[in-house]
């Protein structure tokens, strides 16, 4: 949620990948179905920056996290191993938005297009918002992921109403 992963990109992240000192993450590889391979598209591999807070958060998990040879962040406590994506998000993702009262049914995917909402909501320029989800296209930026979040079409329509509608001030200066 707080870096606008992909799934597979979340499930192969390592220990590694992290560089605390320049506070920020490589992504560099995916895994599906447990097979480990590069990411997507050479778009994909990038490095993100982190937020202090968010490394806080990851300091933590790394503290509490099961051990594995490889050094995953996310790795199963069982078998040391990958995580399959389906499983996690049919057991806990869609049941979590189900008791949640949400109408439509939520998967990984959500979280992307969330992330995407909320550059767009916090004012963050298209161009910076394509090179964050890591597309080639800012047409795949800005046609498929995201939409505005209520709050921000309620504010850009007040503000086109005020432009347009005379306030009571004026109203009453110009009567």
């Amino acid at each position: 949620m707080c870096l606008g992963l992909r799934v597979n990109e979340v499930l192969a992240l390592k220990w590694s990948d992290f560089d605390l000192e320049s506070l920020v993450l490589m992504v560099v590889r995916g895994v599906v179905h447990g097979r480990i391979s590069n990411v997507k598209t050479e778009y994909s591999e990038d490095e993100l920056p982190l937020d202090s807070a968010f490394i806080e958060l990851m300091l933590d998990w790394k503290s509490r996290c099961p051990a594995s040879e490889e050094g995953w962040v996310f790795p199963n406590p069982d078998t040391g191993k990958l995580y399959h994506a389906s499983p996690i998000c049919q057991d806990y993702i869609r049941a979590a938005g189900r008791k949640a009262g949400l109408k439509k049914d939520i998967g990984w995917h959500s979280f992307r297009h969330a992330y995407r909402s909320f550059l767009d909501d916090v004012g963050t320029p298209v161009g910076v918002q394509q090179k964050l989800m890591r597309h080639a296209q800012v047409s795949t930026t800005m046609n498929t992921y995201g939409g505005a979040q209520m709050n921000s079409k309620r504010t850009a329509n007040t503000k086109v109403v005020q432009m347009i509608l005379p306030s009571k001030e004026r109203l009453t200066v110009a009567v």
